[in-house]
């Protein structure tokens, strides 16, 4: 319609050019002061990662590493390697003594003696093709339930280089995630100025002669 003032058109970002990265840093008469207060928050959010991701890394690792060796010594002490019998034959797929079957494990029913002293049956990983009255041994715990065994030591180490390794990704996450919220504040801000400086030219270019 005439005489509407057009909405404003604020100028298009910087590109991608080698020459443009460090753009807010320089001064030119188009840089603004959210500019610099962008590349300041970027810098400031970049040295907090760098110093708080370590820290968190061996913090988180630390406890981690602590949790584990517990667990592994109270499963140490309350878990038992006893015999226990097959009741029946295991499948014989893969080959047994392929190279298959040295990582293949079918569950099968055993017979066992608890810690207490009473039969009891469960269920045991084993290999292909063993026959029924095979020995094999088993974990069980204190209940006299058939369990995983205890934490080797290179289980805690992956364990805790796990949650290390979480540690720093979510610091990470967490600057650039305020990073990005930080920049578009400061971008609707951005538009919010750019709208009121149109509001004040735009007539003085849209008048009739």
């Amino acid at each position: 319609m005439a005489g509407d003032i057009p909405r404003a058109q604020p100028p298009p970002a910087p590109g991608r050019h080698p020459h443009l990265l460090l753009w807010r840093w320089r001064r030119n008469p188009l840089r603004r002061r959210t500019d610099l207060l962008q590349a300041w928050i970027g810098l400031g959010l970049l040295l907090a990662v760098l110093a708080a991701a370590p820290a968190a890394m061996f913090s988180v690792g630390d406890c981690a590493y602590r949790h584990y060796r517990d667990t592994a010594e109270q499963q140490a002490r309350t878990r038992q390697h006893v015999p226990a019998v097959l009741v029946h034959d295991a499948p014989r797929h893969p080959e047994p003594g392929s190279d298959e079957a040295k990582e293949t494990r079918y569950p099968v029913e055993v017979r066992f003696t608890g810690p207490d002293g009473t039969p009891r049956t469960g269920k045991a990983d084993v290999g292909p093709g063993l026959p029924a009255d095979s020995t094999v041994l088993v974990w069980v715990d204190a209940q006299g339930a058939i369990t995983e065994p205890p934490l080797t030591a290179g289980e805690i180490r992956s364990r805790t280089m796990g949650w290390a390794i979480l540690a720093f990704l979510a610091v990470a996450l967490a600057g650039a995630v305020a990073h990005g919220i930080a920049g578009l504040a400061l971008h609707r801000r951005n538009l919010a100025e750019w709208d009121a400086a149109w509001a004040r030219t735009a007539p003085r270019w849209s008048r009739s002669p």
